[in-house]
């Protein structure tokens, strides 16, 4: 009995009663429902029944004098004028389980990877499911190893903190957040690929990820030739399965790319039901369900797992002043900024330090790590004002003192941050290569053994400290 208790809760979720309306009208995407407009709400799930007797799933997007608006996930063809529609389900839900893990997905929680049917959980997790209150979440957690050294340097992530990764196309962020998934120490990682190349999926799983990063990973997919509505709900189901693994304890890495197609997604939405737009193009309403969808990630209640985002922003034109990078600037705990100029002269990843901010920085760090960080960043700082005097020759050794030194160590600094996609790097390694290259003493590149940022946190939340130490250099 106790198998079939799933097959029970789908029984139960059975309506008593049958609710049907007619198509009214159909342009673009949008679909017209009439009679049956006091059953349906924004959100409530349909089926458009077409000529072949075909099931065509949609959606409630809004109301118009007096009929509902509805949107398909799938092809229109075949839809016509009084085609018969059914009231299908209220609330989207999914049951994800452990044996997900090493599992590809798409927007519906269906497996898309060939390795036949997934396991059903005993319990449902709402696809739109809202943040914790934020008065009972606990504290981010201690430093997260990345593997990355110039992020782990640079920009040091905390376990429950949000990232952005901004970068236009071709820069590399499937190749840095590959080196994530498979490197950092967490529990369990969770990828969406949304609006990702059809191409490109595959050789993401199987040469990017590789079978290590898998192992551990449940990866959703929305192609960018499917429906805005399954481009958005595949960032949803994203966040639903992440928040499972974090209520069961587990620290979760949540990587998505791209923020941005959810937001165009959404722009596509509210366009085609007749919502202004209000910045390039962008509805009002893509600006209000961005911080609904990124402040799910982020740490639990207390006592509970985490979910560390690592959210990409696609930069349109280069532009990281863009609406989308710019709201996302302000809803998420610092960015990595990758440049196409950095990636032009072969350095990889191609993160801008001097662009790039953690808001964990410096009180995650200990006195001496921060000392580190703060040399090289002035040194960079030095050389970037200088560059261009440097490059012609204007600039004669000797005028000033803090440029000679900028000077020396700069080739060192750069070297420093490329990193090859197969190479490991620990945050102890990490901090003590740059203490080198910058002539600092071992002792103080070191650390101390207890980071005073560390031992604030475990005073402000002891269940979160008790819970696991994090990785410490």
């Amino acid at each position: 009995m106790q198998g079939l208790e799933p097959f029970f809760h789908e029984l139960e979720r059975v309506p008593d009663t049958h609710v049907h309306g007619r198509v009214a009208a159909v342009v673009g995407m949008l679909v017209e429902v009439a009679g049956m407009e006091s059953a349906l709400s924004i959100g409530a799930r349909c089926a458009l029944v077409d000529r072949s007797d075909r099931r065509v799933p949609c959606e409630v997007v809004g109301f118009r004098e007096g009929r509902a608006l509805a949107m398909t996930y799938g092809s229109l063809e075949g839809v016509g004028l009084g085609s018969k529609v059914l009231l299908v389900d209220g609330e989207p839900v999914v049951r994800p389980s452990r044996a997900w893990l090493g599992r590809v997905i798409n927007a519906f929680g269906e497996p898309i990877d060939g390795k036949g049917p997934l396991p059903v959980g005993a319990e449902p997790c709402r696809i739109r499911n809202q943040p914790p209150p934020a008065h009972a979440r606990a504290r981010v957690g201690g430093k997260i190893d990345l593997g990355i050294k110039s992020i782990n340097t640079f920009a040091s992530v905390c376990r429950g903190q949000r990232l952005g990764i901004f970068a236009a196309s071709g820069i590399g962020k499937s190749v840095l957040m590959s080196m994530m998934a498979r490197y950092a120490s967490l529990d369990v990682n969770v990828i969406g690929l949304i609006g990702e190349r059809g191409r490109e999926v595959q050789e993401f799983i199987e040469d990017e990820l590789g079978p290590e990063g898998l192992a551990r990973s449940v990866v959703v997919v929305a192609t960018s030739d499917e429906s805005p509505l399954l481009r958005r709900q595949a960032a949803q189901m994203t966040l639903a399965v992440a928040e499972f693994f974090r209520d069961s304890g587990d620290h979760v890495l949540c990587l998505m790319d791209s923020v941005t197609r959810f937001a165009m997604a959404m722009r596509e939405i509210g366009l085609s039901i007749g919502e202004p737009p209000a910045s390039k193009g962008y509805t009002p309403s893509v600006f209000a369900e961005l911080p609904r969808l990124l402040e799910r990630a982020g740490p639990g209640l207390t006592g509970s797992g985490s979910i560390t985002g690592l959210f990409t922003v696609l930069v349109e034109g280069d532009d990281h002043n863009e609406p989308i990078a710019d709201a996302c600037r302000g809803i998420l705990d610092g960015h990595i900024v990758l440049e196409r100029s950095i990636a032009e002269r072969g350095r990889y990843p191609a993160v801008n330090i001097l662009r790039s901010l953690s808001r964990t920085m410096p009180a995650c760090n200990s006195a001496s790590e921060n000392e580190i960080v703060r040399e090289a960043r002035r040194h960079m700082s030095v050389y970037d004002d200088m560059a261009e005097l440097i490059r012609l020759g204007a600039y004669r050794r000797g005028s000033d003192a803090a440029v000679d030194a900028a000077m020396a160590v700069y080739p060192q600094i750069e070297a420093f941050l490329a990193q090859g996609r197969n190479d490991r790097v620990d945050l102890a390694h990490g901090y003590q290569q740059l203490a080198a290259i910058l002539g600092i003493a071992p002792a103080a590149a070191a650390g101390d053994a207890s980071a005073p940022a560390e031992a604030d946190l475990a005073e402000a939340d002891p269940d979160t400290a008790d819970r696991d130490e994090a990785p410490r250099s």
